[in-house]
């Protein structure tokens, strides 16, 4: 990851500034009522990030994208949800990298494994599922087309 990256993501995620009506109408337009449920569940700062996410995939992908590609996009980071870590233990976890063990932090870690089991229970599509548990490996380990992977880490790591 890079440290700018994270920098903005960190003081970013000190805003406890909603999203916008207009935004949030227009994410969960996007999603499954069940995926919508896990929307709500997931921190404000975690939601405008999600909405950027999307928006940005959009950009790249043209307005005619997927539903799927943008449910993922907006739920890529829902496994964040069950740590129920604040910003400054999420800052910590991420440079302890502590992957082993139950513990917050652990789970924390492990957000993209447990979101896309949150997902699956959710009734997401395959390829909404699939980009949760793929988007921190590395790019030669993802399994969905290089077009959609490419666009959905590019806006995550704008």
């Amino acid at each position: 990851m890079h440290i700018a990256h994270l920098s903005r993501r960190f003081f970013g995620s000190l805003s406890r500034t909603e999203p916008s009506s207009v935004d949030t109408a227009w994410a969960t337009g996007c999603l499954y009522p069940g995926e919508v449920a896990l929307w709500g569940r997931m921190s404000v700062a975690d939601r405008r990030h999600a909405l950027g996410v999307a928006r940005q995939v959009v950009i790249l992908l043209g307005p005619d994208v997927k539903r799927d590609v943008v449910a993922a996009a907006l739920l890529h980071d829902v496994g964040k949800v069950d740590s129920n870590l604040g910003s400054l233990a999420r800052a910590m976890a991420t440079v302890l990298d502590r992957r082993a063990g139950n513990s917050r932090y652990a789970r924390y870690r492990r957000h993209d494994e447990i979101g896309a089991r949150m997902l699956q229970e959710a009734g997401s599509d395959p390829l909404t599922v699939t980009w949760a548990r793929e988007h921190h490996m590395a790019p030669y380990r993802w399994t969905l087309p290089p077009q959609v992977t490419g666009a959905l880490k590019s806006a995550d790591d704008d």
